[in-house]
């Protein structure tokens, strides 16, 4: 199912920890990822469709080359990823090499894509601090990703970072980490979860400036009214 890109456009302005809440307030709960951390802290938030890549434990009748330019190795598949997607890349959490490194990253930025995400370590990171291109990942490590990893599958359902992930899902990532939103609610999620993104940031404000929490947040009938004001005299101060 293919989201529109108005509804990414209100996604990469929306928090990851608001997209987990209303999420689960839908009562999908298994949608944050454990173990993708953003490599740089303050990289700029990305919403995109997944491109997903499977991952297994090498072996040692797996040939190296075929690793690492066989059908299934991520350079045979590079042209397949459309432009603006990201890439999902289930590593099976393992931390004896690298997924990528900063040349391969490099060709995907290249590309068009709009960022990693894997729950392995990624390599090279003084390349890829350099390159500023949105990665998510369970850390560093030195061995090539033929060392420990073949790349098995593409575009099929994967299990990164505790969550399950189907093609065309649409993540979003920043400094909280990454969520995942099927595709079929992704519209329904950025409308909610944009308008709570603004009340949550006027609350802030009305917290910074001194109120109290009990009838705030969360809000009673009279908070609701005057966040409604709010709204109404913003909408008629950008007229």
């Amino acid at each position: 199912m293919e989201v529109a890109r108005s509804t990414i456009e209100i996604l990469e302005k929306t928090a990851v920890a608001t997209v987990a809440t209303v999420l689960r307030q839908m009562g999908i709960k298994s949608t944050w990822m454990l173990g993708p951390r953003p490599i740089l802290s303050g990289q700029r938030r990305v919403a995109a469709p997944a491109f997903t890549l499977r991952f297994i434990p090498v072996r040692e009748d797996i040939p190296t080359d075929v690793s690492v330019t066989g059908p299934t190795s991520p350079r045979a598949v590079l042209d397949k990823i459309p432009q603006g997607a990201i890439i999902v890349a289930d590593a099976l959490g393992l931390q004896k090499a690298g997924v990528f490194g900063d040349i391969i990253c490099a060709r995907m930025m290249h590309l068009g894509i709009a960022g990693l995400i894997t729950d392995g370590p990624i390599r090279d990171i003084v390349g890829l601090t350099r390159l500023g291109w949105p990665i998510w990942a369970n850390g560093t490590a030195a061995p090539p990703s033929p060392a420990g990893l073949h790349c098995a599958d593409s575009q099929v359902p994967v299990a990164c970072g505790g969550i399950a992930v189907f093609p065309g899902d649409i993540m979003v990532g920043d400094d909280d980490g990454v969520v995942a939103i099927p595709a079929s609610i992704a519209d329904e999620v950025a409308r909610q979860a944009s308008e709570k993104d603004r009340f949550e940031e006027w609350v802030y404000e009305q917290v910074r400036e001194g109120a109290a929490l009990d009838g705030l947040y969360p809000p009673n009938d009279e908070t609701e009214k005057r966040y409604l004001k709010h709204v109404e005299t913003m909408a008629r101060a950008s007229r």
